[in-house]
């Protein structure tokens, strides 16, 4: 028999075979790690309650901690959610597929352990074409928070999962590296406004041109969403956010340093990483994560941050940032 075609141990090409195979393993209650736009989901059957508890098992993920749910199409929102505001269509038509995640009200027949018992849900449509192939081909909703554990940096190429979560994920799909790069922005609608419950994907700014009012919701509040604890996406090594990283800085044997874009001083590339030469964010925030992932292992004693403008994508960089310059802070999680 055809052997499907791997490219290391578990990860595997995005082959019609392959793909095939990670449908048969999602329909027997496993859990399989692909690509999307944003980064590296690590998915169950969303209605299959004993494979979403694996996913919390493998990413060491508290309950409390809702799960985001993928759909391939708008028809397939009509699994989850008992009520879809005109203003969310609007919504949706603009930004899906897309690097956005809408709550809404939640059927019954959504397990609570999704939902971490609310009685709301979180959905997106991701563009990336593997991620939406998948699901058309399970028929089903797959329930995907980011292929890591928890309260580490979030994956955007094949090999960050397996060096997290090795053989403890049955499959891994490569797709590539992600062309966003950082996770989806999350919003509640309320009305004719909305909360912003984590920053991402989408920037702020073109969301304000469909919604009345959005309101920036306190991280200390309630945990309704993903990655609105103040500790998240952090490697080992400890992140120590600067507004500039200085000469005196650089003289420093045991840092390694994070530029926002290309600095006038001498830089060791060995230990130093430029997100945007030109200070683009949108470049910025898909380097992100793999930025950080390369500094982690080069036995630093601390990774020095710059702070990056705080508009357009840059709020969503900039919130990774302090929550895994917080988790530094707090220590392990």
């Amino acid at each position: 028999m055809h052997q499907p075609v791997k490219k290391n141990m578990n990860i595997f090409l995005p082959t019609d075979e392959n793909l095939l195979r990670a449908v048969s393993v999602l329909k027997s209650g496993g859990v399989i790690s692909f690509p999307t736009e944003t980064v590296y989901g690590l998915g169950a059957d969303a209605f299959n309650p004993k494979a979403v508890a694996c996913i919390f098992e493998v990413k060491k993920r508290p309950f409390f901690d809702p799960l985001i749910v993928h759909i391939a199409s708008l028809e397939q929102i009509n699994m989850l959610v008992s009520d879809v505001p005109a203003s969310m269509n609007r919504l949706a038509e603009r930004f899906w597929p897309g690097p956005l995640t809408l709550i809404f009200k939640k059927k019954e027949s959504v397990p609570d352990i999704v939902t971490a018992g609310l009685d709301t849900v979180a959905v997106r449509m991701p563009s990336h074409p593997v991620a939406r192939r998948l699901i058309e081909l399970l028929g089903s909703p797959i329930a995907a928070p980011s292929a890591n554990r928890f309260g580490s940096i979030s994956p955007t190429e094949a090999i960050h999962v397996r060096e997290q979560l090795g053989n403890s994920v049955d499959m891994i799909i490569d797709g590539g590296p992600c062309e966003i790069g950082i996770e989806s922005t999350i919003i509640k609608i309320n009305g004719d406004s909305a909360e912003l419950l984590r920053p991402g994907g989408v920037p702020l700014e073109l969301l304000s041109e469909e919604l009345a009012a959005i309101h920036v919701i306190d991280q200390t509040s309630m945990v309704e969403a993903p990655g609105q604890l103040p500790y998240h996406y952090s490697p080992v090594t400890p992140v120590k956010l600067v507004n500039r990283i200085s000469s005196d800085d650089i003289e420093h044997a045991n840092y390694a340093f994070l530029f926002f874009k290309k600095p006038e001083l001498p830089i060791d590339d060995r230990r130093a990483f430029i997100l945007s030469q030109s200070g683009d964010l949108r470049e910025a925030a898909t380097n992100l994560f793999s930025a950080l992932h390369r500094l982690d292992k080069i036995g630093a004693d601390v990774i020095l941050a710059e702070h990056v403008p705080g508009h357009g994508l840059g709020r969503a960089i900039m919130d990774r940032l302090l929550k895994a310059s917080n988790k530094s802070k707090r220590g392990a999680v």
